[in-house]
């Protein structure tokens, strides 16, 4: 019940979503007696549409939750295992196609491929299923494998977990499936804005994971420009807004003991 909610609310969390919602309330009321505060409401969507997609208010959201934790020391030596979360793949391509289809978030894959190259005893868990609440299909964790199989990474070093649909899934079900010993380190690699949420749900659940961010959105002085398109600014304000409820609705639910954790 938990995930369909979430995703449900998920929907008005995107404020390129609620933001049309407004504009086409503001068109329904300006064809009655109240019209004057429709205009007002219409005006003011695309205003916000406007300052959300041109300006650099995506960066300015996406930025802190990025820096939150530093890239992962690797001078502490060798990690035991690797816990890889989904997201990289678009599951419904990959299967309409016929071949695994990376999205913007590939280098959560790619980074895999060379933990697991330069640490060859490490297990590692790709924990993903799919997040669809209507006609959910393929597991992501399926094409994962067949997708790191054809890079050269031996099908028995994957652990997989398909059922996991959100990240507090992926904590339990990867804990499970890699029941760690005391004093073995184990790397989480998700997006660096997605960080913070990961690592606060991973503690939740008692396990403890060293961050590897990736997948980088900002970069020094992307927060002093506009976009170029307004969809680019939008998709970016979207992704951090959803971040940022997501910490909040995880803390005040309970599913996490910190509203932004850090290292």
């Amino acid at each position: 019940m938990f995930f369909i909610i979430s995703k449900t609310l998920g929907f008005f969390a995107s404020p390129s979503n609620l933001l049309l919602c407004l504009g086409f309330a503001g068109l329904l009321l300006g064809l009655t007696r109240w019209r004057r505060i429709g205009r007002g409401l219409t005006a003011a969507s695309l205003v916000l549409l406007v300052v959300a997609g041109l300006s650099p208010l995506g960066n300015w959201l996406i930025a802190p939750l990025e820096e939150r934790f530093p890239a992962w020391d690797a001078g502490r030596g060798a990690p035991d295992g690797i816990v890889v979360l989904g997201g990289a793949i678009s599951s419904e391509l990959s299967l309409a196609r016929g071949a695994p289809y990376l999205n913007e978030s590939a280098e959560r894959i790619t980074a895999a491929a060379a933990l697991a190259r330069t640490y060859p005893q490490a297990r590692i868990i790709y924990s993903g299923g799919t997040n669809r609440v209507i006609l959910p299909n393929g597991a992501e964790a399926d094409i994962a494998a067949s997708l790191f199989e054809s890079i050269g990474l031996p099908r028995e070093r994957l652990i997989l977990d398909g059922r996991s649909r959100n990240t507090v899934e992926n904590a339990e079900f990867s804990r499970t499936l890699a029941a760690p010993k005391p004093g073995e380190r184990w790397l989480l690699v998700t997006s660096a804005y997605h960080m913070p949420r990961a690592m606060a749900v991973f503690r939740a659940a008692q396990f403890p994971v060293e961050a590897y961010p990736v997948d980088w959105r900002t970069a020094a002085g992307d927060g002093l420009f506009p976009f170029d398109t307004v969809s680019a600014g939008l998709r970016r304000t979207d992704t951090a807004v959803r971040e940022w409820a997501g910490l909040v609705v995880y803390w005040l639910t309970g599913r996490t003991q910190m509203l932004f954790p850090g290292p």
